[in-house]
């Protein structure tokens, strides 16, 4: 017993002083970045090393580049709006002259992707050339990089160009083992969400619309490689659908790389871009120091449009780091109360959620509408309660390769009497004043009043749903109903369909919202809800990371089982939701 209480003041004390480490570092670091000024240097570089990052929605805005930290097993998070904004200033500034682009291994969204890419292409054609270089090009960081002027590849790298393919994860034989029963209420024959815990593979509806958008993407990805490398488009095809790239060679030869350099020779290649001798320093700035040293444009005016991120999955309440009700209700309202905002922004990034939470956000941004313009930018997904949320905006604006749609509810119960009874030994009892006081009870079979009960409930929020999307959307319930029935929809498909109005991103929807309210170049952009602090959002992840982190150690493969099951938990209620633990890859 000693030599556990030995082991665990250890761990204790190691504990206590990583974080007191954490935070002395971080001061230093926040002091510094605070009294130095950061200036871009005459001929420099933009520097954009996204290797190893996960791409969000944005990120602190006071973010000072703190490292991920090992022993949390943290991943860096880096704000699209960063991005997007570095790349811009980097445009607009004379004294840089391209860009060095590492993200040959990126955590991304397709949307995202297009997002950058698009504000390169830009940054292209000012005049400023754009060189890239990995050691290895996962299928996102190659998409990323390959609207380069120029791309390099380690000599022994690899790069992955294979198209794309989806995974889920199915529960069913273990429900089966431990002897819980699910019992899955639903509208819409799309509606794959609940096929995890009822089947051990995919339903024929659920694996026809999946190879339907993933060759949606797949389409839009070979369309940008061909075009920014100059390739016929039905070259490309080929080499993707037959993974023509299988060794650093191949990816020379067929076009897809300008050739197999180390570190240094591509290091060169941008001093001799620069007009600078072989010993000389590059002057190079990142993206966070870039960001630094721009200001708001229109940083005056009275004119706002109110950005409203609305990313994560929709939950009830006032969860953090989601589309939570309570919350999102008071900042659409503060919006829309405010004199000085002239339009709205909804910018979703969400697979869906809880039906009655997306109602009531979908009730708050109704009101605004009639207020004030409400556009909708689509991210990465906006499907389910994602589209609900959506379906009060005057224009919705989408990339093509949004995933969205997935017009459809389902509803879950699990009886867990067998598990119970058979496999822990455990008995229950009940004593009940009406015939259903014991309604939903997870330790008894059903009735089939109840199970109609509930099944008429699931159809009534279909009902309600459809007649959301009609009214929003100017459609009939019968032209609805034609792409409902849970089914997912690229957004080009979506755009097709009627469920989109245009094919543009994140700009262009604020573009739509300033033309709507007459303010021409007159206006500033702000930001809602209001982001925590750098540190106050590490004091509230610290003890989750710390938690995640001891569980990964302990539970290795396991974990992203034990993920899987931690969420079938939070399914509680009537769902709007995507297609469950998709994965892309």
């Amino acid at each position: 017993m000693k030599f556990l209480s030995n082991v665990l003041a250890v761990i204790v004390g190691l504990l206590v002083f990583w974080v007191l480490a954490f935070f002395i570092i971080a001061g230093i670091i926040a002091i510094s970045a605070g009294s130095q000024e950061v200036t871009v240097k005459e001929n420099s570089l933009l520097h954009i090393n996204l290797n190893g990052v996960n791409i969000v929605e944005r990120a602190p805005e006071d973010d000072f580049s703190l490292p991920p930290l090992p022993f949390l097993g943290e991943v860096a998070n880096v704000g699209l709006n960063q991005i997007l904004n570095a790349i811009e200033a980097a445009e607009e500034n004379e004294d840089i002259k391209g860009i060095y682009l590492e993200s040959g291994l990126i955590a991304a969204g397709q949307s995202h992707i297009l997002e950058i890419r698009k504000a390169l292409e830009d940054f292209k054609d000012s005049g400023k050339f754009i060189v890239a270089y990995g050691e290895y090009f996962s299928e996102s960081g190659y998409f990323l990089c390959s609207v380069a002027n120029e791309i390099y590849l380690n000599p022994i790298g690899d790069l992955e160009f294979n198209g794309f393919a989806a995974n889920s994860i199915f529960l069913k034989g273990l429900f089966e083992k431990i002897e819980v029963k699910p019992v899955i209420f639903r509208v819409g024959e799309f509606k794959s969400a609940i096929e995890p815990f009822i089947l051990e593979k995919m339903s024929e509806e659920n694996r026809l619309q999946t190879s339907v958008y993933l060759e949606d993407l797949n389409e839009v990805l070979v369309a940008e490689v061909a075009r920014s490398r100059m390739i016929p488009e039905d070259k490309v095809q080929e080499i993707n659908d037959n993974m023509l790239v299988r060794t650093s060679q191949d990816a020379v030869d067929l076009g897809l790389v300008d050739a197999l350099w180390y570190d240094d020779q591509v290091k060169n290649k941008l001093r001799e871009k620069l007009g600078l001798e072989e010993d000389d320093d590059i002057n190079s700035i990142n993206i966070s120091g870039l960001n630094q040293t721009t200001k708001e444009k229109n940083r005056l005016s009275r004119n706002q449009i109110a950005i409203i991120m609305a990313d994560g999955e929709i939950v009830g309440g006032n969860a953090p780091n989601q589309i939570s009700s309570e919350v999102f209700l008071k900042e659409i309202r503060k919006a829309r109360k405010n004199e000085d905002v002239k339009a709205i922004v909804l910018r979703v990034n969400s697979p869906g959620g809880s039906a009655v939470a997306s109602e009531v956000i979908w009730r708050e941004l109704s009101e605004a509408q009639k207020e004030k313009p409400l556009i909708v930018s689509m991210s990465n997904y906006a499907a389910s309660g994602g589209y609900y949320i959506a379906a009060a905006a005057d224009t919705i604006v989408a990339q093509p390769n949004t995933i969205t749609g997935s017009i459809g509810v389902f509803g879950i119960m699990f009886n867990t009497q067998g598990l119970l009874n058979n496999k822990l030994g455990i008995t229950t009892d009940a004593v009940s004043t009406g015939t259903y006081s014991d309604f939903l009870n997870p330790t008894k079979e059903m009735s089939e009043n109840e199970m109609a009960i509930m099944q008429n409930s699931v159809e009534k929020i279909y009902d309600t749903f459809i007649n959301r999307v009609a009214e929003g959307r100017g459609m009939s319930r019968e032209q609805v109903i034609e792409v409902a029935g849970g089914r997912v929809w690229s957004g080009k498909r979506a755009k097709e369909a009627g469920l989109v109005d245009v094919l543009g991103d994140f700009e262009d929807a604020i573009g739509i919202a300033a033309k709507k309210a007459g303010l021409d170049e007159d206006y500033r952009v702000v930001l809602y809800p209001k982001q925590k602090s750098l540190l106050e959002q590490l004091l509230s992840d610290f003890g989750a990371d710390v938690q995640g982190t001891y569980q990964r150690i302990t539970m290795g493969y396991s974990y992203e089982l034990f993920q899987t099951l931690e969420r079938v938990n939070r399914l509680q209620g009537k769902m709007t939701i995507l297609p469950f633990q998709l994965e892309i890859n």
